[in-house]
């Protein structure tokens, strides 16, 4: 099974985080979400820690890759 993939480029809050609400209610058990911009990937991270999930972030090319597991 492929990993899932969530790509929030472009797109301002609250649509990443509404984004990855719905990656971690997909139940999957590891995925990444792509986000553009340093609030996005703030807001991203705090949601995702605070459901309890571990992330790993890396810059890639101008993007923040977070992997979550």
């Amino acid at each position: 099974m492929s990993k899932l993939t969530v790509d929030a480029r472009g797109l301002s809050c609250p649509q990443p985080v509404l984004m990855a609400m719905k990656a971690v209610k997909s139940e999957a058990a590891a995925f990444d979400i792509i986000v553009d911009n340093r609030t996005a990937l703030n807001n991203v991270t705090r949601y995702l820690k605070s459901a309890g999930k571990i992330t790993n972030t890396e810059e890639n090319e101008g993007c923040f890759v977070i992997e979550v597991q």
